[in-house]
């Protein structure tokens, strides 16, 4: 475990300091919640052109509640793990770019971030991809989201991994519940 830790250390470094103050901005933009939730917000008023506002508070139920069940998993991993932040380990004080002026939390397995993002991608390509296959995009989407949080200092990758191998299963999890109720959305 110790190895993997080392490593997991080292390509956080590695990656943390490929970062340049020309993109940090842009980086920062898209870890920022309220442009992720801005984007969603888009995507899921023009999914309920097709769908009907039935079929559209069914979908807005199952993203709330697909929401909170990754935020509280994601929570109680960190609770339970207890693994500090990057921007929280004094070992890596001046050895890695720190973006963001502020660290959040104090520990950081697993990302939150990642999970909801590959979220709530999975639910909508789990969901919409056959009939609109660009929906497959959304996961470039989550990448970077992911990515933004190694970047800006926050995260390790091993974080961000297993964020988005969490959220990816509850994502798919949740289409499949919401496809119970509503057999064909679209």
């Amino acid at each position: 475990m110790d190895t993997l830790l080392l490593w997991d250390k080292n390509l956080f470094l590695w990656l943390n300091n490929l970062g340049t103050p020309q993109f940090d901005a842009l980086w920062m933009a898209i870890t920022d919640k309220k442009h992720t939730i801005g984007f969603y917000v888009v995507i899921t008023v023009i999914c309920s052109r097709w769908l009907g506002w039935k079929k559209t508070l069914w979908l807005l139920l199952t993203i709330a509640l697909l929401i909170t069940f990754t935020d509280q998993i994601t929570n109680a991993f960190k609770n339970g793990f207890q693994r500090l932040r990057p921007c929280h380990e004094e070992a890596l004080d001046g050895l890695m770019r720190r973006v963001k002026s502020s660290c959040g939390g104090k520990y950081s397995y697993f990302s939150g971030h990642a999970s909801n993002s590959f979220a709530i991608a999975t639910l909508f390509v789990t969901l919409f991809a056959k009939r609109f296959q660009a929906m497959r995009l959304l996961f470039v989407v989550a990448a970077f989201v992911a990515y933004s949080r190694i970047y800006i200092g926050v995260h390790y990758p091993l974080d961000v991994l297993s964020g988005a191998l969490f959220g990816a299963f509850g994502g798919w999890l949740f289409a499949k519940i919401y496809l119970k109720f509503i057999p064909n959305p679209l």
